[in-house]
């Protein structure tokens, strides 16, 4: 609904006494792509299974409780300027913003705290925004960084036969240096300190096509695993230096943005047995995959490729437009509106149970875990899989039960670090109920 519409609306309310707003015409939700750029190979499917959801909802369900959903793209390139640009540019119109990028993510912290909107930075973004007591409008649910380097460890471990079986062996980490690949760091550090391993770090500069040097450290230091906290071109070309100097491929563990089919296939058969972290299974074997395929692809209405439908980051895009379609539906039925405030999608996030039950009513039985959050937990419940490459087949495979983080771990470093904000930032926790 366009600015002049509400203006009237609220007019006529006002002069006739009604006591509500007519039903919202549609909800207009900003996406903050980049289908240009060095990234554009992950942005493009991300971006068109997001949009695939919500035509989804729209032709499928008349939308979401019968409100028609836009999206409206802007294009980032994965640059920061740009992305906050887009934000200005949007933000009349939108209520809630995926910023798909975690240089983006900061600079938009303070800016949809101020304006009431939410931001839903999925798995990436700041670590302890999770923290709702202190980053009341941004949510990065199901699972955060800290989390993924604690299940990544958690396998490493399950490999040595148990978490004791870590003790003396090194762990290199090979990741993008940024404010993205960093994130980790800590954690495992603290990781180290608990079960006595050797922590390499090994940095690598966007964009990440020259690795010869950083695969050398890693042959002459023979680490027992390890893990990658990659993106874009950085991955592939990881993965074949790693196949170039023999390191085991099972042993070679990547973030949930370092393993999808876009990082593996360029490496041919030598990217066999790789693996990495995931929230959701691959894939495009469930009923919200069919429902997409033959009520979009099949009437020309699809917005990529047909044969990329169910691609890891095409399953990721989608995962996130089920996210905010669920808020949305949670904050219209909490607040009894067609039409909700920036502060009444933040109560739907804050509320959001997706149980067995309604994952199955979506069609999206088995293809990822419950999630409910609350005011003080806006990180969700934390888990994660490993999922394996077969090159032989073309497809991964969840080779693991989700798991849980270290907790003891984890939360403190939370807890520290959103301290840590509000003390600087002069942000005062809130109380939950």
């Amino acid at each position: 609904m366009k600015l002049a519409r509400i203006t009237a609306a609220l007019a006529v309310a006002v002069a006739t006494g009604a006591a509500a707003l007519p039903a919202a015409a549609e909800i207009t939700v900003p996406s903050l792509v980049y289908r240009t750029g060095p990234y554009a190979p992950n942005g493009i499917p991300w971006a068109n299974a997001f949009q695939d959801y919500f035509n989804l909802l729209n032709e499928r369900d008349g939308g979401i409780n019968g409100v028609k959903v836009k999206v409206v793209e802007c294009e980032t390139a994965y640059n920061t300027t740009q992305g906050v640009e887009c934000y200005e540019s949007t933000k009349a119109e939108g209520l809630v913003f995926h910023p798909r990028s975690t240089g983006i993510t900061y600079q938009l912290i303070p800016k949809a705290t101020t304006d009431h909107k939410v931001i839903h930075s999925m798995m990436y973004g700041r670590t302890s925004a999770a923290n709702g007591k202190v980053f009341p409008n941004v949510f990065n649910f199901p699972a955060n960084y800290w989390d993924a380097a604690s299940i990544m460890l958690k396998h490493a471990g399950d490999m040595e036969g148990g978490m004791d079986g870590l003790k003396g062996k090194t762990i290199a980490l090979v990741y993008h240096n940024s404010a993205y690949g960093k994130e980790p760091i800590r954690t495992l550090e603290k990781l180290s300190e608990k079960h006595g391993f050797a922590l390499e770090l090994l940095p690598v500069d966007h964009p990440g096509q020259e690795q010869k040097a950083t695969w050398l450290k890693v042959r002459q230091m023979r680490p027992d695993f390890v893990f990658m906290w990659g993106w874009g071109v950085m991955n592939q070309v990881a993965i074949q230096e790693a196949a170039s100097v023999r390191f085991p491929m099972d042993r070679f563990i990547g973030t949930w943005w370092s393993g999808s089919e876009n990082d593996v296939l360029p490496a041919g058969a030598a990217a066999n047995g790789y693996k990495s972290i995931t929230v959701h299974a691959p894939g495009a074997s469930f009923k919200v995959h069919e429902d997409i395929l033959s009520l979009l692809y099949d009437n020309g209405k699809g917005a990529g490729e047909r044969d990329r439908v169910g691609e890891v980051v095409y399953n990721r895009g989608m995962l996130e437009a089920m996210y905010t379609a669920e808020a949305y539906r949670t904050a219209m039925e909490m607040h009894k509106t067609d039409n909700p405030t920036g502060d009444q999608l933040r109560d739907g996030f804050e509320a959001l149970n997706l149980d067995q039950a309604r994952l199955a009513a979506i069609g999206m039985e088995g293809f990822t875990v419950p999630v409910q959050v609350s005011c003080e937990n806006h990180g969700g419940p934390g888990l994660g899989a490993i999922q394996q490459w077969n090159a032989d087949s073309k497809t991964w495979t969840l080779i693991t039960d989700f798991v849980g983080a270290d907790r003891e771990i984890i939360d403190p470093l939370i807890a520290e670090d959103s301290a840590a904000y509000a003390s600087e930032n002069n942000v005062e926790e809130r109380a939950c109920n």
